[in-house]
């Protein structure tokens, strides 16, 4: 009897591949198709509609809407990626060589990927093609600067004359300082871009990225990168370092921080994680994420900016003071500043508690054992 049920869900499970690899088939014609008119890869409001209906009709049937959420939206990722390999369209076919300095990087070698499979030609300045420098550059339409924030402005310097009309563009995670370089350079369209993820995202598609006008016309390469997904937030460049302190230099230097600690108290990583419910093991994977990557990227990240060092010690007071209210056992001190906390978060506490139940029930869903 059960080996007849097991086998009978077997033959479920191999008609879904069938529906999925339909599913996949369609998507990859629906890419060649926004090619061809120039239509986003990702569209909020259908991916929207879209998935309240089949909530809808998940509900009538009985069936539990969380989880036909939770498969179609694997489905969307996977779709996203097939279409990332039918390219976007090119919007600007006129606009000469898309020069990417430093393209043989992990996030530069991205951007010449995309720019390929939208129709753009591409090449590739790295630190051994410099004697080259002047003939890629000579008919360049675009040049992106994706190199360490510390050699940023020897490289602009460095820079031949480019054409009145080529537009110059960094990836750094700073942008003021990197804004004032260009501009000087170069008097032509300069634009500081930012893109909130690493190289290693498999589509663009939901990802952020943040953009600072420098000068000139810009408009067609942020449109550009729509079409390939990215979600552009324009952002004053002061603002954006600013903000930097927070959202990457404070985050960076808590998880390096927490790291050291662990090592220095010889806690047993393995155990720790044995012991851990989900949402600790998350925690965890966060902070040992850091440690997987390159040491120089986080310390130019956080020594980028006098700014976060101000940050940082803020954090540091703040901590001071917490640890003050344990030394005096004082309970309804810490509860006075958690509530305090509390209403500063307002109602995206309950939206981030939501955010994290899905996270941690996908983390728990990849434990083997």
């Amino acid at each position: 009897m059960l080996e007849d049920l097991r086998n009978r869900i077997d033959a479920v499970d191999k008609a879904l591949l069938d529906l999925l690899d339909q599913r996949l088939a369609l998507v990859r014609e629906v890419g060649e198709v926004k090619r061809e008119h120039g239509l986003p890869i990702y569209a909020p409001d259908r991916e929207a509609s879209m998935l309240a209906s089949r909530r809808e009709e998940a509900q009538k049937r009985g069936l539990s809407p969380d989880l036909i959420e939770d498969i179609l939206r694997r489905c969307m990722r996977e779709s996203y990626q097939q279409e990332v390999g039918a390219g976007s369209k090119c919007l600007r076919p006129d606009l000469g060589r898309v020069v990417v300095v430093g393209g043989r990087g992990r996030l530069g070698k991205r951007f010449a990927e995309y720019f390929t499979a939208s129709g753009y030609q591409v090449s590739v300045l790295d630190k051994d093609d410099w004697h080259q420098a002047t003939e890629l550059l000579a008919d360049a339409g675009l040049v992106i600067l994706s190199v360490p924030i510390n050699v940023t402005e020897a490289v602009i310097e460095a820079l031949p004359a480019l054409p009145a009309h080529c537009t110059l563009m960094d990836l750094t995670s700073i942008k003021e300082q990197p804004l004032g370089w260009m501009l000087a350079k170069h008097p032509g369209p300069v634009l500081g871009l930012h893109p909130m993820f690493g190289p290693d995202v498999s589509s663009f598609a939901k990802e952020v990225v943040l953009y600072c006008q420098g000068r000139g016309d810009n408009d067609w390469l942020i449109a550009q990168m729509g079409l390939w997904g990215a979600k552009l937030v324009a952002v004053d460049a002061a603002e954006h370092d600013a903000s930097m302190g927070f959202i990457q230099a404070l985050r960076h230097f808590n998880s390096f921080a927490y790291g050291l600690h662990l090592k220095a108290s010889g806690a047993d990583l393995n155990k720790l994680l044995t012991m851990s419910s989900p949402i600790y093991r998350l925690e965890l994977a966060m902070v040992g994420r850091l440690f997987a990557q390159d040491p120089s990227l986080y310390a130019d990240i956080i020594l980028s900016n006098s700014q976060h060092l101000g940050v940082i010690k803020g954090f540091r007071e703040q901590l001071n003071q917490v640890i003050a209210l344990l030394e005096a056992n004082d309970k309804a001190g810490f509860i006075e500043r958690f509530e305090e906390v509390a209403s500063y978060f307002g109602p995206l506490a309950s939206d981030f508690m939501h955010e994290s139940q899905l996270l941690l029930a996908k983390s728990k869903d990849s434990r083997s054992g």
